[in-house]
């Protein structure tokens, strides 16, 4: 190990459970929220795509998840924690063409050998991201390790309650919270309300629960609670974007929020479009100033 990274760890530790990572900048804010776009809202296209697609709605951040493929010339080349440094500098400025910043990486399985956990950290640290996304919960000592190290963030998803499968607890906001909260304060959730809604769980609901523990956010807005609903633009459902906002608002919440719209796959930069604008709207009526 060389001495910069030595005296990283020795300073993270130091610095113990109050420690958080740097904030996401400025120029990724969009009414006041880091509003972006989720790159699997784009899975049927390529990562050049969806950074092109990011910037067509209005937002200027964006979550990449591994495997998508990098381009349409290059079909079998994937994006992902293993990416070469050409490969990584070649989406930086793609990002930088289009004004988009990336924020975010997952979901991602965190391995809770540390030298493998290590290559996704690393990943993030030269993509400048805010956070990485998981649901390895086994990994959790190896991740405080890895946040400490890296000075990053790492928030743990909850996909939708599996009836069938009572072994997967992380769909609870209770159960996320419990697990994190005696951790390093940069460990904490990746609430999606759209997995929420599913779940029977008012998203206002959910984000009071995780209070203090919220590093991002996949946001969805669903005609009705419970399963077998698709996506809708935002405050045409039932899970009162505007109320969500008010209480990010009210919590300090200065994380990413990702739009995961798993609708109209083919054209939905149009939709997503008004989802940014609803933000953008929301923000201008509640005296947050003038959107960005």
């Amino acid at each position: 190990m060389n001495f910069s990274r030595a005296l990283a760890i020795f300073l993270a530790a130091g610095l113990g459970a109050g420690a958080v990572a740097a904030p996401i900048p400025s120029d990724a804010r969009v009414g006041g929220f880091v509003i972006g776009c989720q790159a699997y809202s784009f899975n049927r296209f390529s990562v050049f795509e969806a950074i092109e697609k990011t910037e067509m709605t209005g937002s200027k951040s964006i979550e990449f998840y591994p495997g998508q493929k990098l381009s349409r010339e290059e079909p079998g080349v994937k994006w992902d924690h293993h990416a070469s440094d050409e490969l990584i500098a070649r989406v930086k400025e793609k990002l930088t063409k289009h004004g988009v910043r990336a924020v975010n990486y997952g979901v991602v399985a965190i391995p809770t050998d540390e030298a493998k956990a290590r290559v996704i950290f690393e990943f993030a640290r030269k993509m400048g991201l805010y956070a990485v996304t998981t649901e390895s919960t086994d990994a959790l000592d190896t991740i405080e390790k890895m946040v400490r190290e890296f000075d990053i963030r790492c928030a743990f998803h909850e996909h939708a309650r599996q009836p069938k499968n009572p072994a997967y607890r992380v769909w609870d906001p209770n159960y996320v919270r419990d697990l994190v909260k005696d951790r390093d304060a940069r460990i904490g959730a990746c609430a999606d309300i759209g997995h929420w809604q599913t779940s029977g769980i008012k998203p206002i609901d959910g984000l009071r629960i995780l209070e203090g523990r919220i590093i991002s956010l996949h946001v969805k807005d669903r005609m009705a609670l419970g399963a077998g609903q698709h996506d809708c633009i935002f405050g045409t459902g039932v899970a009162d974007i505007g109320g969500v906002l008010a209480e990010l608002r009210r919590q300090h919440f200065d994380g990413n929020i990702s739009i995961e719209y798993e609708f109209n796959w083919d054209n939905s930069v149009p939709d997503i479009a008004q989802c940014v604008g609803f933000v953008r709207g929301w923000s201008a009526g509640h005296g947050s100033g003038a959107p960005q």
